[in-house]
């Protein structure tokens, strides 16, 4: 059944997955391309769409709204002043590994689009460094699907409840980051 959802609706999965955070749903993707229920090539372009899109749009509220977002989110402006100093020191490095920094994958376009750094230039590396979180990341499900098949030699039989495990290791993960994300903020009000 899930074999049957991943098939159907994997490649939309990618997208809006990959479009907010995305790092679980690209790994099973992954992880379901190695076990040809989607196409790897395919997962990598859409993910990294989904990725570029996101990040392009969380630099335009940075821009259009950066200082009412700071306002409203203070942990955001707590952000502020360690990404310009990463980026006055690494400048494109920062941009292109961005979205592998935990707590910077949303925050940290958003903050980028409240400085002086032009449109053209983050979406340039943004381009760049999605198409290598989408190669990365994806790899990481199909790795981890070769090496279950190396080590249980039918793999066809706990399918679907490998799949179903790592999304729920990924939204229990999400969920306590989220929480303890919470939890700091309400100690700094």
């Amino acid at each position: 059944m899930i074999s049957a959802l991943v098939a159907s609706y994997g490649y939309f999965a990618v997208f809006i997955g990959t479009l907010l955070e995305g790092e679980t749903i690209l790994i099973a993707a992954g992880y379901a391309a190695h076990r040809g229920l989607l196409d790897w090539p395919l997962v990598v372009v859409v993910a990294m769409a989904g990725g570029t899109l996101g990040d392009q749009l969380a630099f335009m509220l940075g821009r259009w709204r950066g200082e009412a977002l700071f306002a409203r989110f203070p942990a955001l402006a707590q952000r502020k002043e360690k990404v310009f100093r990463l980026l006055a020191r690494y400048d494109v490095l920062f941009i292109l590994s961005l979205r592998f920094i935990y707590g910077l994958r949303i925050a940290g376009p958003a903050i980028l689009g409240s400085s002086r750094m032009s449109m053209g230039r983050f979406a340039l590396f943004n381009v760049i460094g999605a198409a290598l979180w989408a190669v990365i990341i994806a790899g990481v499900g199909w790795f981890f699907g070769a090496a279950l098949e190396a080590i249980l030699t039918d793999i066809k039989k706990i399918e679907e409840v490998l799949l179903l495990a790592i999304l729920v290791a990924g939204v229990g993960i999400w969920l306590w980051h989220r929480r303890r994300a919470t939890a700091n903020i309400d100690r700094v009000d």
